[in-house]
């Protein structure tokens, strides 16, 4: 294994190593400033102890430690398998999404970062856990999506008999990578009605409540009635285009009608429905706020590659039911100073 000290670290011998001394922090006060550091920037990590903690550190020594942390999960994330934790109920249906939303980079502007969501479902359609995958550009999509898959095939060897259902909105490669993973796929239900969109502005160019009311029937239909995206790719098909409808209208019907040729076979949502299966990204997308945006995305933050890699892989572990704990007690497993490695 290639290593090199931490940033700031002091060389470690066989007392630190015994005591779990990371840099020159106790493992409980290391959890805590990385699981801070997760969730807020250094400057507020820093007036957050001393506030309400009373206990005054440096910015500096706050970034090392976190950053100590963050560098054996990304360092491990291979090797180190969580277990998902006992639920209470059944599972019937794993749901697996995948979404990307851009942060600023130091070097290369704005770059996309990727989030996986596995969900785990009850024979009533209630989510009961879901575990989050994500990766900063630094990675790569092909080491994201490898890491995702690894997830995938443990929850496999979990739930066996589950269900598992691909949810993803219409970018083709979300769905080369579900499809062989998945028995169903789902589009989602709202990228679905903002097509929907498109067509009633063609239909009723001139009337905003006669679009409304369009909307509502033609969603109704979509949502609740078996066969309806092939009966509505038709109708839209069989529009004779009013002749003095603007070009933006024109290529907004022709749009709709492209996509749901192409995915009309992924929107049987009323069967989904009937099988109490989800039809809605909402986790996947609300991952990308989550896990990305609300951390990566303040105003005035630009992050180096490394730094984001970092954050992400701790609030993964963070807002992953289990995996926190479950991470600290690998690390003393391991019997190895946190000082001593980095990727």
């Amino acid at each position: 294994m290639c290593t090199r000290a931490v940033r700031g670290a002091q060389p470690s011998g066989p007392l630190e190593a015994d005591g779990r001394v990371i840099i020159t922090s106790t493992p409980r006060f290391a959890k805590q400033i990385s699981h801070k550091y997760a969730e807020m920037s250094s400057p507020r990590l820093v007036e957050d102890l001393q506030q309400n903690h009373g206990r005054s550190v440096h910015r500096s020594f706050v970034q090392t430690l976190a950053e100590a942390v963050g560098s054996i999960a990304l360092l491990r994330e291979e090797d180190w398998h969580y277990q998902t934790p006992q639920l209470p109920t059944a599972i019937s249906t794993v749901s697996i999404g995948m979404d990307g939303t851009c942060l600023l980079l130091c070097e290369g502007g704005y770059r996309q970062a990727m989030v996986g969501t596995i969900s785990l479902y009850d024979a009533g359609g209630e989510r009961q856990h879901t575990t989050y995958v994500a990766a900063s550009p630094e990675y790569g999509r092909g080491t994201f999506l490898a890491r995702l898959h690894r997830e995938v095939e443990q929850v496999k060897r979990l739930y066996p008999t589950a269900h598992y259902q691909g949810l993803a909105d219409g970018a083709a490669e979300n769905w080369t990578f579900l499809e062989p993973l998945t028995q169903t796929q789902v589009l989602d239900f709202y990228h679905a009605t903002q097509y929907l969109d498109k067509v009633a502005k063609a239909v009723h160019p001139r009337s905003v409540e006669a679009q409304k009311l369009w909307m509502k029937d033609q969603c109704q239909r979509l949502k609740h009635e078996a066969g309806a995206a092939a009966r509505l790719l038709s109708e839209m098909e069989a529009i004779l285009w009013p002749k003095r409808l603007s070009a933006t209208l024109r290529d907004g019907l022709q749009d709709a009608i492209t996509y749901f040729r192409n995915h009309h076979h992924q929107m049987h949502y009323a069967e989904a429905l009937a099988r109490h299966l989800p039809i809605g990204s909402g986790v996947t997308e609300a991952g990308c706020k989550v896990i990305i945006k609300a951390r990566l995305c303040a105003a005035g933050m630009k992050w180096k590659e490394r730094g984001a890699a970092i954050v992400l892989s701790l609030r993964t572990l963070s807002y992953s039911q289990g995996r926190w704990q479950q991470f600290w007690s690998k690390i003393t497993e391991c019997g190895f100073s946190l000082a001593e490695l980095i990727h």
